[in-house]
């Protein structure tokens, strides 16, 4: 087979183009190779102009749709961290217990948590609450500096 290639006969079933021979194998000329089972180019149509050709509305995201904002983050961190740190659970955070838990578990480090530990679910409930408290975070102070929430 690599015979084959290295021979410049043409590949049954690919159209007139051919394979380079080890002697035209640098040349900067490039190849086409066609085929009766690849379909022609289509031009692709943007929904965007044809919603706006129909008088449609259409919303779209901004270039920087994320627009991360250390002031979200941190005000979301300290507004997560005040509520779990209430001692709420027999006399215990949710944050001291879930730091405990991961300090229980450190203790035998090269073998995983049992799916009975109750460090999978002081680890879920806290990082729950918290993407939550971010979430809502970038919503309110995103639309409050950008008058979403005006009439």
């Amino acid at each position: 087979m690599a015979a084959t290639f290295a021979s410049s006969s043409a590949v049954v079933g690919l159209g007139s183009g051919s394979l380079p021979s080890p002697s035209r194998i640098s040349s900067p000329r490039k190849i086409c190779l066609s085929s009766g089972f690849v379909k022609s180019p289509v031009t692709a149509t943007n929904p965007l102009r044809l919603a706006g050709a129909d008088g449609g509305k259409f919303m779209c995201f901004e270039t920087d749709w994320l627009r991360k904002d250390l002031n979200v983050i941190g005000f979301g961190l300290i507004g997560w961290l005040a509520p779990s740190s209430i001692p709420a659970i027999d006399g215990k955070s949710l944050t001291g217990l879930f730091f405990e838990s991961i300090g229980t578990e450190l203790a035998h480090f090269p073998t995983p948590p049992p799916l009975t530990s109750q460090f999978w679910l002081w680890l879920v409930t806290w990082h729950l609450g918290l993407f939550i408290c971010l979430t809502f975070g970038q919503i309110g102070f995103k639309g409050r500096t950008e008058d979403y929430f005006q009439k």
